[in-house]
């Protein structure tokens, strides 16, 4: 009995040695063929002039587009996101907005549209809490925005503006007053 029980621990032994040396074999890779990503980030300055929109001011700020590139190779790994905020005020005095979305698009020299991948998406965007939908007289608001950029546009030269498509439906806004008539009458 202490002989199968011996040749049980011999093979358990030999299977656990062979399975830590399993695990600590290095690949025979070296380091740089098994290099990660590379982020490359690219900053678009936007003109700092303030958009209008009938009665809504805004600017597109702190605009910066990512891509994923593989060192080793230069091929795309995650394509061009364009990333930045839109900031809106309602400079009216009697209208309100509720914002429903808004979309981007990017223009080169000629004014045509740069194309973006079909298996990309759009560059729609909504906004997404009651807070930024609702823009009363004199308040302000800001909705983040995370779009898919067109990779054409990432040549020297070839974007030179950026249109914002903005979606809301304007409401009058009024205030009104009225007086109710009371008499007091004490009980008891």
């Amino acid at each position: 009995m202490t002989q199968p029980f011996s040749r049980m621990m011999i093979v358990a032994t030999a299977l656990a040695a062979l399975a830590v040396a399993a695990c600590s074999q290095q690949s025979g890779t070296p380091a740089a063929a098994t290099a990660q990503p590379v982020e490359k980030t690219f900053t678009l300055t936007p003109s700092n002039a303030v958009m209008k929109v009938d009665f809504l001011t805004g600017q597109l700020q702190d605009l910066t587009i990512t891509e994923r590139v593989d060192p080793k190779s230069g091929t795309v790994v995650d394509a061009p996101e364009l990333r930045g905020t839109l900031r809106l005020k309602n400079v009216s005095t009697d209208q309100s907005a509720q914002l429903i979305g808004g979309k981007l698009v990017f223009l080169d020299a000629k004014g045509q549209p740069i194309p973006i991948a079909k298996n990309r998406g759009d560059t729609s965007f909504t906004f997404s809490s009651f807070e930024t939908q609702r823009l009363d007289p004199g308040q302000e608001t800001s909705q983040s925005i995370d779009v898919p950029f067109p990779r054409g546009g990432l040549k020297a030269d070839d974007l030179q503006t950026v249109r914002l498509d903005l979606s809301y439906l304007p409401s009058t806004y009024r205030e009104q007053t009225v007086n109710y008539a009371v008499s007091l009458k004490a009980q008891g």
